[in-house]
């Protein structure tokens, strides 16, 4: 499982149906899932977010969770992060988990997080979407569960 995030000022994410979902201060998450991804990957990663010390503190050091701030998350699933680029031009996405137990692992991944911060919103899972987001830093992050081996 592949999580990119981003700590933003706002993002919002707009559906086929021209439906707008949004956050205030927070993260964005963009969500991979990868075959042999289960419950446990899901629950050892949304933990990891809501725990992963990237806003800063009155001192201003990078020293605080998006749960200890009280900031929200907007999940979006984004397969491409599942991409092998490691041959030719082209990138290959059969890393990537089938769409329907995807879904199903993205949206128990908002549901975990919703048990731990403020307000969690999600884009629209298979849909063709527009992202608009103000990224604070820029300040980007890449986490994998499991971890890849080097």
């Amino acid at each position: 499982m592949r999580a990119l995030l981003q700590r933003v000022a706002w993002a919002r994410v707009r559906g086929g149906q021209s439906e707008v979902v949004s956050i205030g201060p927070g993260l964005l998450v963009f969500l991979a899932c990868l075959e042999g991804d289960g419950e446990s990957e899901v629950d050892v990663l949304a933990k990891k977010v809501a725990e992963y010390r990237v806003f800063p503190d009155a001192e201003g050091r990078t020293n605080l969770s998006v749960q200890e701030s009280e900031g929200e998350v907007l999940v979006i699933s984004q397969f491409t992060l599942a991409a092998d680029t490691r041959k030719g031009r082209r990138p290959s996405f059969s890393p990537a988990l089938e769409p329907e137990r995807a879904k199903e692992l993205v949206n128990r991944f908002s549901s975990e997080l919703a048990g731990k911060v403020s307000l969690v919103a999600q884009g629209f899972f298979g849909e063709e979407m527009e992202v608009e987001l103000l990224n604070r830093g820029p300040a980007t992050y890449f986490l994998e569960y499991p971890c890849a081996s080097s």
